[in-house]
């Protein structure tokens, strides 16, 4: 197949959108084609001969890259779901019975003898149905399950389920000293670690999906499935913005929500982050500064015991961007996934698209890189309540859903920062 066939067929990718290893082939051969394109536009730019036709095609070429990404990911991520699965039925009785209840109420809006259940399988130890009714467990882990997978952040991030309203644990920030003596020496009394306790709060998120009473009716429907396709949209796009960017006020405190300070200078915190060598831009080769040291930079600014588990995130317009870069022997730092299970990787570390993500603009901070388990902490209270509304929209009848979550950085030294700036 000569490379006009194949550009031909890099736009063709979606008719095997749902086949990772087709999208991986087309993926791994586009990136040859790009390379080859882009080298060209280089070299055309040193020559001072710029081809407009040149440079769209490298664009072209780079978008559908981008979009066969997307493909693959969203491919992978239904064979995950898959392989995780739906939760079967409890074999407790007691939960049985609040999982029959429930459809009943789900369904019909009948809801005698609920609460008494809820706190008979253990749900919860209350008895007060203000805030709704809590959804049986196995409806609960299919809610979970679709975010698992429909959540770039929170696959990333550590992530545990607690109780109560929050969250605290003590974090050795070092400082404990040592020395060398000999065999009749004194011994002098050493500095301590220092400690500090974290503490996450869980805030409220919430969805409101509405369902005709028809469907409702249908004794076909599977609810457990139907809520969880419908509240994880909405509670994936809200968790994620609120995962990078948010200010810890009624919801999480992102990655982006301290004020990151010059790795050089970096305490406790606040984020370490490197500068991108330009006041609003990636350097450029003109200015006689390789684009792509700012990212090695990075890389070696995060601590070696971090940086074997560690990944990127950026979002996608950023990653098109970096998919030019090279290291000083002309090798791009950008690699497209080994196999169709795996991701593509920036100076061999995975690399995630998440489009929370800030754009490249002066002093934004695009990409992040870091261990991120050992970073974030995502904390999910247990339990997801349902409150049914049959009046507001009729016909149509509301399941206004909330859950709690919380989320936080854990661990500065985990994580670094890429800022747009020159110093």
């Amino acid at each position: 197949m000569n490379k006009t066939n194949r550009l031909r067929g890099v736009f063709a990718v979606r008719a095997d959108a749902n086949d990772p290893t087709a999208i991986l082939n087309k993926l791994t051969q586009t990136f040859e084609d790009f390379k080859v394109a882009n080298d060209k536009e280089i070299a055309d730019l040193k020559a001072r001969r710029a081809d407009v036709v040149q440079t769209e095609q490298v664009d072209r070429i780079n978008a559908a890259i981008s979009a066969m990404q997307k493909d693959l990911d969203a491919a992978n991520g239904k064979i995950a779901a898959g392989v995780v699965g739906g939760a079967g039925k409890s074999e407790n009785p007691d939960k049985r019975e609040h999982a029959q209840a429930f459809d009943r109420f789900f369904r019909k809006g009948v809801d005698n003898g609920l609460t008494d259940l809820q706190v008979k399988a253990k749900l919860t130890t209350q008895d007060d149905p203000n805030g709704g009714y809590l959804v049986p467990e196995e409806m609960e882990a299919s809610v979970d399950r679709v975010l698992s997978t429909d959540s770039v952040f929170r696959s990333l991030a550590r992530v545990i389920q607690v109780g109560t309203s929050s969250y605290k644990k003590l974090v050795n920030q070092g400082g404990t000293s040592a020395g060398w003596v000999g065999e009749e020496q004194a011994r002098s009394e050493t500095n301590t670690s220092t400690l500090r306790e974290i503490a996450i709060n869980t805030k409220e998120l919430y969805a409101n999906p509405a369902i005709t009473q028809t469907s409702l009716d249908d004794s076909r429907l599977d609810i457990a499935a139907w809520l969880a396709d419908e509240v994880s949209i909405e509670f994936a796009e809200q968790e994620g913005e609120a995962f990078i960017t948010g200010d810890g006020v009624l919801k999480p405190r992102g990655i982006l929500g301290h004020t990151p300070a010059a790795n050089a200078s970096y305490a406790w915190g606040n984020p370490g982050y490197i500068a991108s060598g330009a006041a609003s831009d990636f350097a450029t080769v003109s200015t006689s500064v390789n684009p792509a040291d700012a990212l090695i930079d990075l890389y070696y600014g995060l601590k070696a015991g971090y940086r074997n588990n560690a990944s990127w995130l950026m979002s996608d317009a950023t990653m098109g961007r970096v998919r030019k870069f090279k290291d000083a022997d002309g090798a791009y730092i950008w690699a497209a996934p080994s196999a169709a299970a795996e991701v593509a990787t920036i100076l061999g570390k995975p690399v995630y698209n998440d489009d929370n993500m800030p754009a490249v603009a002066a002093n934004a901070f695009p990409i992040a890189f870091g261990d991120f388990r050992r970073a974030y902490l995502i904390v999910d209270r247990t339990g997801i309540r349902v409150l049914r509304d049959p009046y507001t929209s009729k016909p149509n009848v509301h399941f206004y859903t909330t859950k709690r979550v919380g989320g936080g950085i854990v661990n500065f030294e985990a994580l670094k920062l890429l800022k747009i700036a020159s110093s």
